[in-house]
């Protein structure tokens, strides 16, 4: 069968000097490819202000240092800039967003790679703009929404308008769980043209490890809550720090990077905690395993999540999970073997769900077989099939 050519579209991509930003949709892609049924391009534009100032925005200063082009799995990327307002660039971002791409998808089709279909990640700017693009080059669009383009996003009248008429030109919608799925339909999108495809697990790269070292290595000598992702208010962090004082004998490592990392360090002194406190920084994903596998629990904390990576990781890694009731949480954690859900994203709930763990014992032999539920390979073939299903589609219409 002839390979599926795609055009991967996304803001949210990774890089040399970013090699988490939008891990999600690089795995994704990764193992599509594995299938071996798809070729594929990557098109990730980057944020271009002519003054260059992280006061200003720093997602637009760090945008300025990606290359022009690179190469991940084996697939070039290209990240042409548009002009985006720091701080105001909400409502025109899909315009220039589109304007910037146009060209580079017009070279690309003339000299290279005719695609067959743009995969749009992240819903806007970035799934509206691939509308605008798709339209121009008669190529059908999916867009995966994937967070808070739907649950935060859309509370905007404009960015709301705009979402909901490029999900009525796109030839295919996915969520990564049935809740995003549920702000779809409310904004008039029939649910028979939304598909729930979540997000998959590396069972390769997300194993146990050998607990007794692992631990000794990372100096994790008590009961240890692990939570990981940027330090930003949305992630909870210093929710669960609140919790500690409620938990004796109870550490928490934080690994990820950001702007907070003052306010949690300066808010674990205030409470006496800071020695129970490690804030490691950002890890490489071949290190990560570790930590995860080294925990007693993971513990996620955030107000809003479309189906948070970290939860599958973690259980794929033999260890369980407590996360806020919000969102795609409720879809990942559904047995106890999986963990447990916190009703409320206070620190009193919070110490409560870590209690009532603690009196649990683990199976981390049950938790890995549960993770293994969400394998990348699923994925892959519910991906394969709507694209499969779109191409023919349009193939009937033209005769």
């Amino acid at each position: 069968m002839k390979p599926i050519r795609i055009l991967t579209f996304t803001t949210l991509f990774p890089d040399p000097t970013r090699p988490t930003h939008g891990i999600f949709v690089g795995e994704r892609l990764r193992h599509l490819l594995r299938s071996g049924t798809v070729e594929a391009r990557v098109v990730a534009p980057v944020p271009w202000f002519p003054i260059a100032h992280p006061i200003l925005n720093p997602y637009v200063e760090q945008g300025l240092r990606v290359a022009d082009r690179n190469t991940f799995a084996g697939v070039e990327v290209l990240h042409p800039r548009y002009f985006l307002i720091p701080k105001l660039g909400m409502s025109t971002a899909p315009w220039f967003l589109a304007k910037a791409a146009l060209p580079v998808l017009k070279t690309m089709i003339r000299e290279k790679f005719d695609f067959d279909l743009i995969d749009a990640h992240y819903f806007y700017p970035d799934g509206v703009a691939a509308t605008w693009l798709g339209q121009q080059l008669q190529k059908p669009v999916v867009i995966t929404a994937r967070g808070t383009d739907l649950n935060l996003i859309p509370r905007h009248y404009w960015p709301r308008h705009m979402i909901t008429k490029a999900a009525q030109h796109a030839a295919g919608l996915i969520t990564v769980s049935a809740a995003l799925r549920e702000v779809l339909t409310e904004m008039g999108i029939p649910e028979h043209r939304i598909k729930v495809i979540r997000n998959g697990v590396d069972l390769e790269k997300f194993a146990p490890v050998p607990r007794a070292t692992t631990r000794a290595r990372l100096g994790m000598t008590r009961f240890t809550l692990l939570s990981v992702g940027y330090l930003i208010d949305r992630k909870g962090h210093d929710q669960i720090i609140r919790a500690l004082p409620n938990l004796p004998e109870t550490d928490l490592l934080i690994v990820g990077e950001g702007e907070r990392r003052h306010m949690l360090q300066n808010l674990a002194t205030t409470l006496g905690v800071a020695d129970r406190v490690r804030l490691v920084g950002e890890v490489a994903q071949t290190q990560l395993r570790d930590y995860y596998g080294a925990a007693d629990l993971l513990v996620l904390a955030s107000d809003r999540e479309g189906l948070a990576n970290v939860l599958l990781e973690a259980m794929a890694c033999g260890t369980r999970v407590a996360a806020t009731r919000v969102w795609g949480a409720p879809e990942a954690v559904t047995t106890p073997e999986a963990g447990i859900l916190i009703e409320t994203r206070t620190p009193e709930a919070i110490a409560a769900a870590v209690k009532t763990m603690q009196t649990l014992p683990p199976n981390p032999d049950a938790t890995r077989r549960y993770a293994e539920r969400f394998s990348w390979e699923k994925t892959t073939r519910e991906q394969l099939d709507l694209f499969l299903a779109i191409l023919l589609q349009k193939r009937e219409n033209a005769t």
